[in-house]
């Protein structure tokens, strides 16, 4: 099975920033990523007067474009898949980062900006953390605390916790 993490923190924490430089890190080391974005609101992923968006206004459930170097999928659904279900449809990858999903069970690397905090207290529990990234010195007892800025540390522990 392929070992899934999920990035966490507050609205506007730097979640994207911090896994968008951590993947070359881990692309540098030799590992396949994939990636994983928990919208609770939902979204639209093509635009008003392509091809694919009026394919799904006339009422086609599962809409798709291929090119020779990209392929994308959309499908409606009538609930949310949970991350395992998604997580079966990857393959051919050495890890799958999760952003969002902070109320799942995998385990968590959380963002956390003083600035951007809603309260000063962490999203997760302690016990889900393998490690915390921020701009503020605190300390969770038996989890690792690095830099905002140390995306090559965060690879080097995800290397050797999961990979």
């Amino acid at each position: 099975m392929i070992p899934i993490i999920s990035v966490v923190g507050w609205s506007n924490s730097g979640k994207t920033t911090l896994i968008c430089k951590i993947i070359p890190y881990l692309r540098e080391m030799g590992y396949l990523v994939a990636t994983v974005k928990h919208d609770r609101h939902g979204f639209d992923w093509d635009q008003p007067g392509k091809d694919t968006y009026l394919h799904r206004q006339a009422g086609a459930v599962i809409s798709s474009i291929s090119s020779p170097s990209r392929f994308a999928l959309v499908k409606e659904l009538e609930e949310e898949l949970s991350l395992e279900e998604i997580a079966s449809m990857v393959k051919g990858v050495d890890l799958i980062i999760t952003e969002g999903y902070k109320f799942g069970p995998m385990p968590k690397l959380e963002v956390f900006r003083k600035e951007t905090a809603q309260k000063f207290e962490l999203v997760s529990p302690q016990e889900d953390l393998f490690a915390i990234a921020s701009d503020y010195p605190f300390e969770v007892e038996g989890v690792p605390l690095f830099d905002l800025d140390n995306a090559r540390g965060m690879a080097e522990l995800i290397e050797n916790k999961f990979l």
